[in-house]
């Protein structure tokens, strides 16, 4: 398995996922984070862009999923943005999604966000 990771945090993405319809109808601000595991060593010893995995890809499909087809959960949206980079991206051997909400609606409750975090990897990475 490899041990290098490509990340990026913080994306911030305006969607329309949820189970209550003022978060379908509104919409509300979702904040993710993503590693990709994958083996950085032809890169670091080429310095060549197609060596490596692109941090502008992985934005590009995590972009596309959140603002995106709604979804009722948000452990839907982060299954969906790992089966797609597991897909467009043959150098990625797992990745790591959180999803958070911060303006999760909990009745009251005072909190920073609510979320969560899922790990996939390819089947014969598992093994």
């Amino acid at each position: 398995m490899a041990t290098d990771r490509v990340f990026l945090e913080g994306m911030v993405f305006y969607g329309y996922h949820g189970v209550h319809a003022e978060e379908r109808r509104l919409g509300q601000r979702f904040v993710v984070d993503l590693t990709a595991s994958c083996d950085l060593r032809p890169a670091g010893t080429s310095d060549r862009l197609a060596e490596t995995v692109s941090y502008s890809d992985l934005y590009r499909i995590t972009r596309e999923v959140v603002e995106g087809e709604p979804c009722d959960l948000v452990e839907s949206v982060a299954e969906e943005i790992a089966n797609r980079v597991l897909a467009r991206q043959p150098r990625v051997v797992a990745v790591e999604v959180t999803v958070r909400k911060p303006s999760a609606p909990v009745a009251g409750s005072v909190l920073a966000a609510a979320g969560i975090s899922i790990r996939r990897a390819r089947p014969e990475a598992s093994a």
